[in-house]
């Protein structure tokens, strides 16, 4: 399943756009300015981007640029007939494609599919699994949760977020701060709670806690998660 991130501060347009690509077998994910499409993007696993450009708060112009410092994922501007200097603007700095209200659905599908197949075929991308299993211990995301051998896991939601991450990029280590920014979205804090987290996960997902089988400390660099994912 693709994950598709529609950014628009009209209610009635993105509301269209869900109803087109849900239909379609897209999971999709809304925002309301450029900001709110930033922290979607640091949060979620997105796979393409529909992004209007006149917004408040954030337009998507300078949603792009920021954008384009962290991630190459697929955009495709929403664009009003009146609006050919941003289109250009929006293509220098990073937009893949654009797409001009009022916009014909089947049209707007088509653009959809090809930036996707473009963006998967050069390895730009990947659809991670809803389902991650590790050893015993089990994540759904679609259900939000967590078991080890079949019995629940009960995670706050950072535990969870924490845990996923590391699941999702197994074998990759990430330092406190990394996970400190990737699961709270701000600026690691001075007193990190990282470790704090990390052991509670561990009391949970682990038989002998002091010697993990799974969640693994990388000695000054940081933590992973150990296994094959199945």
């Amino acid at each position: 399943m693709y994950n598709i991130l529609v950014c628009d501060d009209e209610k009635d347009i993105v509301s269209a756009l869900t109803i087109y690509l849900t239909a379609e077998g897209y999971r999709v994910f809304s925002a309301s300015n450029g900001a709110e499409a930033l922290e979607v993007i640091e949060r979620e696993d997105i796979h393409l981007a529909l992004m209007d450009i006149m917004m408040p708060v954030m337009d998507g112009i300078t949603a792009m640029t920021k954008l384009r410092e962290h991630h190459n994922l697929p955009v495709i501007l929403l664009t009003a007939k009146g609006e050919d200097t941003d289109k250009i603007l929006g293509l220098n700095v990073g937009a893949d494609d654009y797409v001009t209200k009022p916009f014909n659905p089947v049209e707007l599908l088509a653009r959809v599919k090809s930036q996707l197949r473009r963006y998967l075929m050069l390895g730009g991308g990947s659809v991670r699994p809803t389902a991650i299993t590790i050893g015993s211990v089990s994540l759904d995301d679609d259900a939000k949760s967590v078991t080890v051998d079949g019995e629940e896991a009960n995670l706050t939601p950072i535990e969870y977020d924490i845990l996923r991450l590391l699941m999702q990029n197994a074998g990759k280590v990430f330092s406190p701060q990394e996970i400190y920014r990737r699961v709270w979205h701000e600026a690691p804090a001075a007193d990190n709670p990282v470790a704090v987290h990390v052991r509670h996960i561990r009391e949970k997902i682990e038989i002998d806690p002091a010697n993990p089988r799974y969640l693994k400390v990388v000695w000054g660099k940081g933590y992973k998660m150990d296994g094959d994912v199945r």
